[in-house]
């Protein structure tokens, strides 16, 4: 579809909150969340509270308000019931109905291996989850149930993070599951798998035999991470010993 522009011409008066609003628009492209750094109150008041939104631009704009002309580039067009909102858009039904959809997508990209792309789908579904679940009682049935549709999906955002070796976010995020539910296997298998890759090694030794006790199956799994964790500690040892021979020669 050849681009197409149109000119919106806006008074001064008319744009006195644009800076905010354009703030949280660059929030939204940088997969922030669009309200962060404001709290509830007026909108007056947010532009008296923050001495900068974080862009000079902005904050030229907002001291000197001037007349505005955007220029609205169309890059695609869709075909009707093909537009997929983003979650910060959604109504709280949408949410729900989405999430098995983002997470199919997650699972489809992880298997063509495409690993961020699928990550950056199971963060989006966890996000739908995660907002709904704030409007719960903590420890409520409802909070009960959104939790335990967020844990696989936190699951699989986590071992798109193995390969991407982004080691302490899976630390953090197994040891969240597991401070709620101390029997989940595969927590215990990523965070043990996260903790080898960081010389963790008596916590990674802990993990696996957690994972043995719960699940003896799986020993042939286990017995290899432990066999590759002990070969990069002889390999380890190897090199420390050749580096600090060299420190004591001199």
């Amino acid at each position: 579809v050849a681009p197409a522009q149109r000119r919106l011409p806006l008074t001064p008066q008319h744009v006195v909150l644009y800076p905010l609003v354009s703030k949280s628009l660059r929030n939204i492209a940088a997969g922030k969340d669009p309200l962060e750094g404001q709290r509830h109150c007026c909108s007056i008041a947010q532009l008296h509270e923050h001495y900068s939104l974080g862009y000079p631009d902005l904050d030229e704009l907002q001291k000197n308000p001037q007349p505005l002309i955007f220029d609205i580039e169309v890059l695609k067009v869709e075909s009707p019931g093909s537009y997929q909102q983003d979650p910060w858009a959604m109504t709280d039904e949408e949410k729900l109905q989405a999430v098995p959809l983002i997470h199919k997508e997650g699972n489809e990209l992880y298997r063509q291996g495409k690993v961020q792309e699928a990550a950056a789908k199971y963060y989006d579904a966890i996000a739908c989850l995660k907002n709904l679940q704030m409007k719960e009682q903590p420890g409520s049935p409802d909070w009960i149930e959104l939790d335990q549709k967020i844990t696989p999906l936190l699951l699989n955002y986590c071992q798109c993070k193995l390969q991407c070796e982004e080691y302490y976010e899976v630390l953090d995020h197994c040891s969240s599951i597991l401070n709620k539910y101390e029997d989940n296997v595969k927590a215990y298998f990523k965070r043990g798998k996260a903790h080898a890759a960081v010389w963790n090694v008596a916590e990674a030794q802990a993990d696996f035999a957690k994972v043995l006790a719960l699940d003896p199956s799986l020993r042939p799994v286990v017995s290899k991470e432990l066999r590759s964790l002990e070969a990069r500690l002889r390999e380890k040892d190897a090199e420390d010993k050749i580096r600090f021979k060299g420190i004591f020669s001199q």
